[in-house]
This record gives C-alpha cells, sequence and structure tokens, in this order.
C-alpha cells in the first residue's frame, strides 16, 4: 500500500508534522490545516479540502497486560469464532481484539456477540 501511495501523484508526504488546528467553518467546510514540524518546531499552513483522522493501529491494551493473553502485537487473543478470552467470563471485542478490520461497524459487531457469550456464561 505505502508503494501505491508513494507513487500517486496525487498524494503528498508532509513528515515529522502534527496538525495543531483545522481550519475552515461549518459554512465552508475544512479549508486547510496548521501543522507544526515536531523537528524544527516551525508552523505552515497547508491548503486542504478535507482530511481523514487515523487514530493508529496500536491497540490500547496496555492496561490487561499480563492479566489476559495478548498476542506478538498487543491485541487481545481470543478463542477460535469466540469473544472468550482465556480468563472466563472475560470476552474482548472491536479494536482490541480485531487486527484484520480495526473498524467501528467490526467493533460493533463483535460488542454484539461479546454480549450474548457473556449472557450465555452467566446463564450457566
Amino acid at each position: 500500500m505505502q508503494d501505491r501511495a508513494f507513487a500517486n501523484k496525487k498524494i503528498d508526504f508532509v513528515w515529522n508534522t502534527v496538525v495543531e488546528e483545522i481550519l475552515g467553518s461549518r459554512e465552508t467546510g475544512v479549508t486547510g490545516l496548521k501543522v507544526r514540524n515536531i523537528k524544527t518546531q516551525g508552523v505552515a499552513e497547508l491548503k486542504v479540502d478535507g482530511l481523514f483522522v487515523a487514530i493508529g493501529h496500536n491497540p490500547n491494551t496496555e492496561i490487561f497486560k499480563g492479566q489476559v493473553d495478548l498476542d506478538d502485537l498487543g491485541y487481545i487473543k481470543t478463542q477460535p469464532d469466540s469473544t472468550r478470552t482465556n480468563i472466563p467470563g472475560v470476552f474482548a471485542c472491536g479494536d482490541v481484539q480485531d487486527p484484520v478490520f480495526r473498524q467501528a461497524v467490526t467493533a460493533a459487531g463483535t460488542g454484539c456477540m461479546a454480549a450474548i457469550e457473556a449472557e450465555r456464561w452467566l446463564e450457566q
């Protein structure tokens, strides 16, 4: 995917930079970004028509380390075709358990799965 992005003439890369402010209004939509270079601390404005915010691909599971089984990437391990973890009565779903899709829609779906499995576990 990275090679495809580098080869795409429509994509410009701005390295070592964080967004400080999104410019625009409800009426105009996004018109630009105020960005800061983390190496030089220089601030600049970029003209853009929109932006996509990505929160990253690292699961926020540090709190569970040593309590439930995690894979090498930090995702909570679950039993095949299930949301059950290695601890009875503990279920995992969504972005902390799904290293493939990591999407809100699948998180909602696996959240429903975990709720059903928890209900069944409680009934036993």
